[in-house]
């Protein structure tokens, strides 16, 4: 869990996001982008998809399963 919440962190401040626009462009809630990143929560298989998809990494690479 600690893996993902870094990497999620880093892709969003080394792609210069507030957690506003994180969050609108993952359609999700702020709130959600920032428990994310504290290891409050864990996305689901699908929001995991979207932030691959999105930051052009791999869910292996998000998970800590690649570098």
């Amino acid at each position: 869990m600690k893996v993902f919440c870094e990497r999620f962190k880093d892709l969003r401040l080394e792609n210069n996001l507030t957690y506003v626009k994180l969050a609108e462009i993952l359609k999700v809630s702020n709130n959600t982008v920032k428990r994310w990143e504290l290891g409050e929560r864990l996305p689901n298989a699908e929001n995991i998809y979207n932030i691959a998809l999105y930051f052009k990494v791999s869910a292996d690479y998000l998970l800590g399963l690649e570098n």
